[in-house]
């Protein structure tokens, strides 16, 4: 993992290098590169914003391209697993892996290797800004710091945590691994350390100037804590933590034309790489979407062979989750709890079920007519699957839900990983790769 930590983290540092240089060019200031990265880097409240502003990059768009990024990676591999996209080009071979799936998916895979090297480096970068943000004078301005690299630090565990077994314990030589469950546990520790943080020291207003607009913190916080809870199965955890999240509020990464989006930059703009698999979402059996669905015609144009939804434009914003997905999870606590609650089950289902495009933050609406009661749990379940299924279309998080919901292995092509062969080839410690 040390080495090509190091390969990404040379890239960062000629890039805020840069920044620094152009910030003080004025006062003909020449420094050594290397005394810029320990001295005013990772010691200034301007360095570490922007270490915190490439965590951002990082996930979206990655050290040099859009393929490099954590975000692309994700809503690829996942996708192609579980067949909600298609594959146009043959001649793409890491797409065509992960299409074909099986043993054809293995550690020379780029795609998962640019999505293991991204997310690392970007739990090494953040860890640099959460623990030298503790040391600034404006405390209030840290307190954004620590709460922005969180996040980013929290998404990228959890990443790793959906598509492996096990995952890194931590950076560093020869690392020890942990479970995947153990991943979401810490991926939430490191959110309730930044709103422990917050809480005890409110975030200046003089912070969100510095970094992209449009992630509002501590909803996203409480947000993606609630789907890590979730997804480890501590359903007491996923409801307080969903129940925090203000629904009217929108939290999304911004694009322009100097920072475009990633699913149109790359699959809508050349139609070369993939599309979705069909007007049903890639869904079969009980699980096709509603004929009268407008969520659908979102995510989909014509006959549902091309993208739209949050690949439409260059600068169309991608969430960074969903309300549709706080009222589902609430929805699959309440009826998997220790005591089921299906009353609350099936309305907060229908929430997502009648809700209209006009009624949700981002425009995604079903539209249709409510669920009728009384439903059992386990009638309420496959519901809840179904529409987390189109709610949350190309979002990444399908093959997590396939894997909960007990859909059977020949409905996807991966069930977990191979581990790339950058960490293999470099760590002893890698475990073994499953079978399936």
């Amino acid at each position: 993992m040390k080495n090509y930590i190091n390969r990404f983290y040379l890239l960062k540092i000629s890039a805020v290098v840069f920044v620094l240089l152009a910030f003080s060019s004025c006062k003909k200031e020449y420094k050594d590169p290397n005394a810029a990265l320990s001295d005013e880097v990772l010691s200034s409240q301007r360095g570490l914003t922007g270490v915190a502003v490439g965590l951002q990059r990082l996930y979206i768009v990655g050290a040099v391209a859009s393929r490099a990024g954590v975000y692309y990676n994700s809503v690829t591999a996942n996708g192609f697993v579980t067949n909600e996209i298609r594959l146009l080009n043959s001649g793409n071979i890491p797409e065509l892996q992960l299409s074909t799936g099986g043993n054809s998916v293995d550690g020379t895979n780029t795609i998962l290797g640019n999505l293991w090297a991204a997310s690392n480096k970007i739990v090494f970068d953040a860890d640099n800004v959460i623990n030298n943000a503790a040391n600034l004078p404006d405390k209030g301005y840290a307190s954004g710091l620590i709460a922005y690299a969180s996040i980013f630090k929290a998404m990228a565990i959890g990443n790793m945590s959906q598509y492996w077994e096990k995952v890194p314990s931590g950076i560093g030589q020869n690392v020890s691994f942990i479970t995947r469950v153990e991943g979401f546990t810490k991926a939430i520790a490191v959110i309730d350390n930044a709103l422990a943080v917050v809480a005890a020291t409110p975030i200046s207003s003089s912070f969100s100037p510095n970094v992209p607009s449009g992630i509002d913190i501590t909803n996203t916080l409480y947000a993606i804590k609630a789907r890590y809870a979730l997804f480890k199965g501590d359903y007491p955890l996923a409801l307080a933590a969903a129940n925090s999240v203000d629904l009217t509020k929108r939290s999304f990464f911004n694009f322009d034309s100097n920072t475009l989006n990633p699913l149109y930059e790359i699959i809508t703009s050349t139609n070369n790489v993939y599309q979705p698999t069909n007007a049903n979402l890639g869904l079969t059996g009980s699980n096709i979407p509603d004929a009268a669905d407008k969520r659908v015609p979102f995510y989909t144009t014509g006959t549902g062979a091309t993208m739209a939804g949050f690949g439409v434009a260059t600068a169309t914003p991608i969430p960074v989750y969903l309300p549709g997905e706080i009222m589902l999870i609430k929805a699959e606590v309440y009826a998997r709890q220790a005591v089921p609650d299906p009353v609350n089950a099936l309305i907060e289902l229908n929430k997502v079920v009648t809700k209209q495009p006009a009624a949700d933050p981002f425009g995604v609406g079903a539209g249709l007519p409510p669920e009728i009661g009384p439903l059992a749990p386990a009638n309420i379940l496959p519901l809840i699957y179904k529409h987390r299924c189109i709610e949350l279309y190309l979002s990444g998080l399908k093959l997590e839900d396939m894997r909960r919901f007990g859909q059977p292995n020949t409905d996807r092509k991966r069930n977990f990983f191979p581990y790339p062969f950058v960490e293999r080839d470099n760590n002893p410690n890698t475990p073994a790769d499953p079978a399936f």
